[in-house]
């Protein structure tokens, strides 16, 4: 096939399939089930499926009454253009190299065309001949956390508006710098990260949450609970065998409607000389100190229970507004 329509095929199936987040959660998984090898794949469309709990939560009662409808458009707006951004770059490198596997000749050469990162470009090249999954593995979460960087956690509308406010340290109380992998057993697995905006602290979190999913002794509960539960972005119906307080079961798409994105003028991140991402990459994969969740979840719900109950009650004292709908921070 000629470069050109090699190149339009792919970016048709790109945008096709990142329309929004159950789009690109599926489309990961396709891909993992087709191409194994590639284990960023499994990881990506298990961090995808945490992102649209995430986004579901925002429209739950207890968040509507503890955050404001700004604050839930920005949570929503950062996890809707980070998972955006990544998928909009990684996804034609998945594709060339399924394109490579069908023809049998590699075309990496190719990845160019679609703004792909100098770094990573030579790490397709490298694995195509040495067949080093891990590395390639480390490689893809070392590229995703450096291609959101500049234009996400560094960008003056999400740095500016979010990163930088102290509201913003409401996220960690409300688990969204979590990563949970539930388990066909009824157990949650997982970790998070404290400092989400330092990139080296992100990739160490994608490390642990690899190790988690390949070397860990529950990675064949979790593999089983992947496989088995339909992804809906409804953290109560994906996660069926814990308890959840104040949820709703509506449609993921009724609360949260397709985002139209602008891609700016993409820059090679690996130019930057302040990145070291070879250094990254020789860092070794290791296990979290405590990574059973189940108990802390638990605790979790309780506590946003207890703290929306308050809210709700001082609200009522305060005001007789009624109670804003879903739909009202869009």
């Amino acid at each position: 096939m000629k470069a050109h329509l090699l190149t339009k095929r792919i970016n048709r199936i790109t945008i096709s399939n990142n329309k929004d987040n159950i789009t690109r959660t599926n489309a990961y998984k396709r891909f993992y089930h087709t191409h194994s090898e590639i284990k960023w794949t499994y990881l990506a469309s298990f961090v995808s499926r945490n992102a649209g709990w995430s986004m579901s939560d925002l429209m739950t009662d207890s968040l509507v009454v503890m955050l404001t409808n700004e604050w839930r458009r920005r949570l929503f707006m950062t996890f809707e253009r980070i998972n955006w951004l990544i998928f909009s770059d990684v996804y034609p490198q998945l594709l060339i190299y399924e394109w490579s596997k069908k023809t049998g000749e590699p075309c990496f050469d190719k990845l160019r065309y679609f703004h792909v990162s100098a770094w990573m470009i030579k790490q397709w090249w490298q694995f195509w001949y040495d067949n080093n999954q891990d590395r390639l593995l480390k490689a893809l979460i070392i590229n995703e956390q450096h291609v959101i960087e500049k234009p996400v956690i560094c960008a003056p509308f999400f740095k500016d508006a979010l990163f930088d406010r102290p509201v913003y340290e409401w996220q960690e109380r409300l688990h969204f710098s979590i990563v949970i992998f539930p388990s066909s057993k009824g157990e949650l697995y997982g970790t998070s990260v404290k400092n989400f905006t330092n990139v080296k602290e992100r990739v160490i979190l994608g490390y642990k949450l690899a190790w988690i999913l390949f070397e860990s002794p529950e990675r064949e509960a979790i593999r089983n609970y992947f496989e088995k539960q339909p992804f809906t972005a409804n953290r109560s119906i994906d996660i069926p065998q814990l308890h959840h307080v104040k949820v709703n079961r509506f449609p993921f798409r009724l609360l949260c409607p397709e985002v139209l994105h602008h891609d700016e003028a993409r820059k090679d991140w690996s130019l930057d000389k302040s990145f070291q991402p070879n250094l990254l990459l020789k860092m070794q994969k290791q296990s979290p100190e405590k990574y059973c969740l189940t108990s802390w979840y638990g605790q979790k719900q309780k506590q946003i229970h207890v703290a929306s109950n308050l809210i709700s009650h001082v609200q009522e004292h305060l005001s007789n507004d009624k109670k804003r709908s879903f739909h009202d921070i869009f």
